[in-house]
């Protein structure tokens, strides 16, 4: 079970968001604070696993506070909920598992407990496991002329659009200034050609039709096409993950 702060100078805001908490299983005891300091004072009596932090309190801020966490021997994973869509770059300098925007969607919660879960299982891993204990790769994208960051795993197939690529994840998605040919070469491990215009994440991979004269795939909803070229390369991915018996 997670132990979780919240820290909002809007009781309202605290409620919504212990309600929406309280619905998901993984979550135990839930603290609250209305002031960064006041956070501060119940986290040196009573550490918690998970800190779901406001931006704009008055005094100690939630940058403020997620600074002077970073000095606790025991640092929860830090999740920003804010209405600001313009803080993400500085959320995740900060090393933040999550960034939420007001108002909490309850799928859009869940994923960030997720990503909880797996910071809390990374952080007790061994050192020398690094594939454990990995951090996930983050993105900077624009999308409306803000900034903000994603995780590469959430992307679930990336389009060519001449000299940018445009990544799709299951919210949106996204331009980014980098052609498709540096992508393939960057993301080789965990996503694969199969068309001039796509590359796709194989673990997004839902449904496979390469019979017939229009080879294709499913993914995320989206049916995209494979060419014949590229046909044996993704043929030969598919192979090496394919669990098999021990002989």
């Amino acid at each position: 079970m997670i132990s979780a702060l919240i820290a909002d100078d809007e009781q309202p805001a605290i409620d919504e968001l212990a309600f929406l908490l309280r619905q998901d299983p993984r979550i135990g005891t839930i603290h609250q604070a209305s002031s960064g300091a006041e956070a501060i004072r119940l986290l040196t009596r009573e550490p918690v696993d998970a800190a779901f932090l406001d931006i704009h309190m008055p005094g100690l801020n939630g940058f403020d506070l997620a600074r002077a966490l970073q000095r606790f021997e025991r640092r929860p994973a830090l999740v920003f909920v804010t209405a600001d869509e313009d803080s993400a770059l500085e959320a995740f300098d900060l090393a933040a598992v999550d960034y939420l925007l007001k108002p909490v969607r309850t799928e859009r919660l869940h994923r960030s407990i997720t990503r909880i879960v797996e910071a809390m299982k990374a952080q007790a891993a061994p050192a020398t496991d690094a594939a454990a204990s990995a951090q996930p790769e983050m993105i900077a994208v624009t999308l409306g002329g803000t900034t903000r960051m994603i995780r590469r795993d959430e992307v679930r197939y990336v389009q060519a659009q001449g000299d940018y690529a445009r990544l799709h994840t299951e919210e949106a998605s996204y331009l980014v200034r980098v052609p498709l040919s540096d992508l393939e070469r960057q993301w080789s491990d965990a996503f694969v050609r199969i068309h001039r215009s796509y590359l796709v994440a194989i673990p997004h991979l839902a449904r496979l039709r390469l019979g017939g004269d229009h080879p294709s795939v499913v993914v995320g909803g989206a049916e995209l096409p494979v060419s014949r070229r590229l046909l044996p390369t993704l043929r030969e991915r598919l192979e090496s993950t394919t669990l098999r018996p021990r002989p």
